[in-house]
């Protein structure tokens, strides 16, 4: 096995344990509201109301699209679209990052969750993208 198909088997690997994870997350959004929100990291979050509630399915629709854009990528069999998909989508993570920490939330909660998360996404990508040459 040569270095390049060892990355890209790493890469496929941590990418379906990263879609798998994501639909999780998502999926606890529609049916554990009040679990999924707890856990964000964002501090002051409102009561579960069913406004509320309706913005929390909206963030899990968004986390099963986004698993079901990674499986469709693996599917494809095209390792450097995958890649540079994984890099642009390590975005969100970060992005979670920020917003968690611009609440108030727990700063270890949100670089050990978030930010590490960005951080797996975009070596996943980095391995895939670097494999695929």
């Amino acid at each position: 096995m040569t270095h390049a198909h060892l990355l890209i088997q790493i890469g496929y690997v941590l990418s379906g344990l990263i879609a798998a994870a994501i639909l999780f997350l998502g999926a606890r959004f529609w049916l554990a509201p009040a679990t999924a929100s707890a856990g964000f990291g964002i501090v002051d979050s409102p009561a579960l109301s069913m406004g509320f509630t309706a913005w929390l399915s909206v963030k899990g629709t968004r986390d099963i699209a986004a698993c079901l854009f990674v499986i469709l990528l693996i599917a494809n069999g095209s390792p450097r679209l995958l890649g540079e998909f994984m890099l642009i989508a390590s975005l969100i993570a970060f992005g979670d990052m920020v917003s968690a920490l611009r609440s108030g939330g727990s700063r270890a909660l949100a670089f050990g969750m978030h930010g590490l998360t960005g951080l797996v996404i975009v070596a996943t990508g980095a391995c895939l993208i670097i494999g695929a040459r």
